[in-house]
Formats: C-alpha cells, sequence, structure tokens
C-alpha cells in the first residue's frame, strides 16, 4: 500500500514538471507572437521611467495635429514656472504650424521627434521606418534649429526593428509609465486622478496637445500643483534619463491612440 503512493507521488511529481515545461514554452510562444520580449543588456530598448529615488516626473506632450490646444498648454506651463517639459513634435504638424513650434521653442522645452506618417512602423519595411524617421528629423532640425535625440514613435508602437533602426540613427525610443488617457476625452477628473494615482519618482508621464485632446489644458493646472504638493519636481526626458539607469522593461504592445 505504502509502495502505491510512493510511485504515484513520483508520477505527480514528473506531471507537474512536464506541464510546467510545456506553459513555459507556450508562454514563450505566445509572448513572441505579440512582440513581448526582454532584450539583452547589447540590445537597444525603449524607455519606459528610470529608477530613482529622487521624486523627479517628467512631463511630455505628443502633437500630430491642430492648433487649438498647444498654445494653451504652453501658457499654463509658463504661468505655472514649469520651464522642463518635453514636446514630441510630428513632422508634418511642425512644418505647418512653426508660429507654435518657435513658441515650444523659445519657452524652452525639450523637442523630441513623434515621426513622419502617423502610422505603425512596425507594419513598414526597414527602409520605410529609416525614411520616415529620417523625414521627420530633417524637418524638426530645420524648424526648430535643435538636434532632436529622443523618439516617441506614433502610436508608441514599435518592435524590435524599429528599435534598432532608431538607435542606429542615433535616436533613444521613449515610451511612458503614465498614460494620462486625456485622448479618450472622458472627462478632466478622470486625466487628473489617473495620473495622481499612478505617478511615482522617475516616471514619464503621456498626454497630448493635438486638437482631438480636448481637457488636457484643464487638467493640467491640477495636476501640476497637486504634484508639486507631494514634493515632485518637473524634468525634461533627457534630464530624468541622466539620473538614473533605464528601468528594464519588456516590450509589449501599445493600445493605439488618436491624437
Amino acid at each position: 500500500m505504502n509502495f502505491f503512493f510512493v510511485m504515484n507521488g513520483k508520477k505527480l511529481r514528473r506531471i507537474f514538471v512536464i506541464l510546467m515545461a510545456a506553459l513555459f514554452t507556450a508562454g514563450i510562444i505566445y509572448s513572441e507572437k505579440n512582440n513581448i520580449s526582454v532584450f539583452s543588456a547589447n540590445e537597444p530598448s525603449a524607455i519606459y521611467s528610470v529608477v530613482t529615488d529622487k521624486k523627479l516626473i517628467a512631463l511630455t506632450f505628443d502633437i500630430s495635429w491642430g492648433e487649438k490646444r498647444p498654445e494653451p498648454i504652453i501658457q499654463i506651463l509658463k504661468d505655472k514656472g514649469v520651464t522642463n517639459a518635453t514636446f514630441f513634435l510630428s513632422s508634418p504638424w511642425t512644418k505647418s504650424h512653426p508660429e507654435i513650434v518657435k513658441q515650444i521653442v523659445d519657452a524652452g522645452f525639450e523637442i523630441g521627434s513623434h515621426g513622419h506618417k502617423h502610422v505603425n512602423y512596425s507594419t513598414l519595411n526597414d527602409e520605410e521606418i529609416r525614411k520616415q524617421i529620417q523625414t521627420a528629423d530633417q524637418i524638426l532640425k530645420e524648424s526648430t534649429g535643435q538636434t532632436p535625440m529622443l523618439i516617441r514613435m506614433p502610436n508608441g508602437d514599435f518592435d524590435k526593428r524599429v528599435l534598432r533602426i532608431a538607435n542606429q540613427l542615433g535616436y533613444t525610443v521613449i515610451q511612458w509609465d503614465t498614460d494620462s488617457l486625456d485622448w479618450m476625452n472622458k472627462g478632466v477628473n478622470n486625466i487628473i486622478n489617473r495620473v495622481l494615482t499612478k505617478a511615482h519618482p522617475g516616471d514619464i508621464v503621456l498626454m497630448h496637445a493635438s486638437d482631438s485632446c480636448k481637457q488636457t489644458h484643464e487638467a493640467l493646472p491640477v495636476i501640476i500643483d497637486k504634484l508639486r504638493e507631494q514634493g515632485y519636481q518637473f524634468v525634461t526626458v533627457s534630464q530624468l534619463i541622466n539620473q538614473s539607469k533605464m528601468k528594464d522593461n519588456p516590450i509589449r504592445d501599445q493600445m493605439p491612440q488618436s491624437k
């Protein structure tokens, strides 16, 4: 009788090991299917946040179209004394709105690239990915007088190829840890609460200054005041990166956004 239970115990352990191995293999297959992988240390990766004990936070704003929302946001940042923020500009918008671009540059805010065509770059071939980044680079240089070193891909979409090509062109791909979801226009309080409940030291906060985001400028003053009450200092993404080493993050799919 005892022999019977010992044999079954061994069988159960073997079955358990086999099941765990199968689940692990399935997990790898599923992860690769959805572009979820952890890169090795010598491969380029995207930055979502940085590791720091300091209460530093980067407010970032994507702009790809419209002219009604950027100026109020720029003015709020000025009025609140926020001299450090990062704007990711699409090159067609930049070319069409030189006067607003000048306001951003004159205010001393950091400029990053938001690419050229507003499409998912992971769907493009290598040559087209390179062309999109380089086209945006040239337009941004001519329009701002600066050489952008940071890029946030349209819709936050990328894969290993996009990261590799961006890196070859001298760019660091920037994502975010806190998505304000302002592009969903679900209400000023929802935007405020989402940022305040998710904010943390070393955080990169995603917001938008495109016309499709109709409530960001109303939420922004409260967000700035409340974060300051919590002891946060506002920095550009580059300043944040310089504070600490990059936080390791897996590549993960990003929900397409309206901008």
